[in-house]
């Protein structure tokens, strides 16, 4: 009888195991990707799915000869435990839980493939028992094998995220329904743009009619406004709408003006006073309080880009910080960038349009912190020329890597343009890629993709607690967030 269970148990193990190999090797590239999804082995999933499917073939074979049969279900048990191991630290101790595995566990969920890896694991252990007919040997081997397979997969476990989060291999994490489409509204014309948010109420300015700006309620209703300015007649070029609840702020950079008024739910017109003229010319800007703004620019010595302040209550008012910016090559595109700004955590993000690096500043642009993307890209060679025009062009052919980006909360939301290991091509053909990342505990968290909505790509897109809005041409598409991204604000 005994016999004959040990054989039984054996040749379900060789099944399991030749199964799940050829299931493996049949769609290997498919079981490559689920291997850099894993919250777990990222780092490790090239190397990982080989030696999975050479042990399990391997240990079939073990299996199969009578004189190996003791060695084969030593390591099919201990193979079982590292499995066990492994999905229970996936459901407990991990960001976010992936899909499913495929193969002979496809139809199961992380919790039915725990509960199987257990029995199957005690099917061992049983046939073991029978086999060393219950000897000190049998006990030893037992304990040794079980904590060297748990040890080696929590060490798996610790270095993987480490190396993730900190030494950055460009191995992206995609976070399963990182964002699930909710609904949709038409605005009718393609020129709107994403200014802010108050709660789940966003707003939006227009570029080709900069004193106009809707907001839309948590209800995806739309009101229309009219901004009224003084000093209509100056040769305004860039006017930009932003808000920071409950101002709004009209502002172009180009002739150093900047408009400051009150939101308002009513449609009547809105009341504006002049926050600054002439003071600082800029590129860019974003309100931090109510009584400062900071801003890009460039510097009149070297033209390279320069972040700066105007504050109302000091004396000074502006406010530049020239060695903030660090350059690696032109000075002038390699410092470019995207500022966002956490009103929760009251710092200031300043994101490398060129390079795996993002800066972190107080409201006074003291320096907090620097911190890179999972882009191995640490720096760009650029080539610029000045123009006659006074211009300056870049000569070299680069592209960005991080496109669009915005802060909210303790968390940054990056568009990159660089595709990590492992990728399809065919995704990054039909989607936009998100990065996310938790400045403050200073980790990468995961990604998420946004399909293209047709033939329209993303322009744009803004996030509050429970939502993230993108903009596709005309159209204003709500996305829900993921709870594993909410459970990280």
């Amino acid at each position: 009888m005994k016999t004959k269970y040990i054989h039984i148990v054996s040749y379900f193990y060789i099944l399991l195991f030749v199964y799940a190999a050829i299931s493996k090797l049949i769609t290997f590239e498919a079981f490559q990707v689920q291997l850099t999804q894993s919250p777990l082995l990222s780092a490790y999933a090239n190397a990982i799915a080989y030696i999975v499917l050479i042990v399990e073939l391997l240990f079939a074979l073990l299996l199969s000869i009578q004189t190996t049969r003791l060695l084969g279900l030593y390591l099919s048990y201990g193979l079982m435990v590292a499995f066990t191991i492994y999905i229970y630290l996936i459901i407990n101790h991990s960001d976010f839980i992936p899909c499913s595995c495929g193969g002979v566990l496809e139809k199961m969920g992380w919790t039915e493939h725990l509960w199987f890896n257990i029995i199957v694991s005690l099917l061992a252990l049983v046939a073991l028992f029978f086999k060393e007919n219950n000897t000190k040997r049998y006990y030893l081997f037992s304990i040794l094998i079980t904590i060297t397979s748990s040890l080696l997969v929590i060490l798996l476990f610790l270095s993987s995220e480490y190396i993730i989060k900190k030494e950055n291999p460009f191995i992206r994490r995609y976070l399963p329904h990182g964002v699930v489409e909710d609904q949709t509204i038409d605005l009718q014309v393609n020129s709107f743009y994403f200014s802010g948010h108050h709660n789940d109420t966003i707003y939006l300015g227009n570029y080709t009619a900069p004193l106009r700006y809707i907001a839309i309620d948590e209800n995806l209703q739309r009101q229309d406004f009219q901004i009224q300015i003084d000093s209509i007649h100056l040769p305004y070029s860039q006017l930009k709408f932003k808000t920071l609840y409950p101002d709004f702020y009209l502002a172009d950079g180009t002739i150093a003006i900047v408009f400051k008024g009150k939101l308002d739910n009513q449609h009547k017109q809105q009341p504006t006073r002049l926050y600054s003229y002439q003071e600082a010319y800029f590129t860019d800007f974003i309100p931090v309080d109510s009584t400062t703004i900071v801003f890009k620019g460039q510097s009149s010595k070297n033209f390279q880009n320069v972040l700066g302040l105007i504050d109302q209550k000091s004396t000074t008012k502006v406010k530049l910080t020239p060695d903030l910016l660090q350059s690696d090559s032109d000075g002038v595109f390699d410092t470019d960038g995207i500022i966002g700004y956490s009103k929760e955590q009251q710092q200031l993000i300043y994101t490398y349009y060129y390079k795996n690096q993002f800066i972190q500043t107080d409201k006074e642009l003291n320096l907090l912190n620097k911190q890179s993307t999972i882009d191995t890209t640490k720096t760009t060679l650029i080539t610029s020329a000045k123009l006659s025009t006074g211009e300056n062009k870049i000569t070299t052919p680069v592209r960005a890597i991080n496109s669009k980006v915005i802060a909210h909360r303790n968390l940054l939301f990056i568009i990159s343009n660089s595709m990590g290991q492992n990728e399809s091509k065919q995704m990054w053909k039909q989607a936009s890629i998100v990065d996310v990342y938790d400045f403050v505990s200073n980790s990468y968290v995961g990604s998420f993709y946004i399909n293209h909505l047709g033939e329209d790509k993303l322009s744009d897109f803004i996030v509050t607690n429970h939502y993230l809005y993108g903009l596709f041409d005309k159209q204003l598409v709500r996305y829900q967030l993921a709870k594993s991204l909410t459970s990280k604000f």
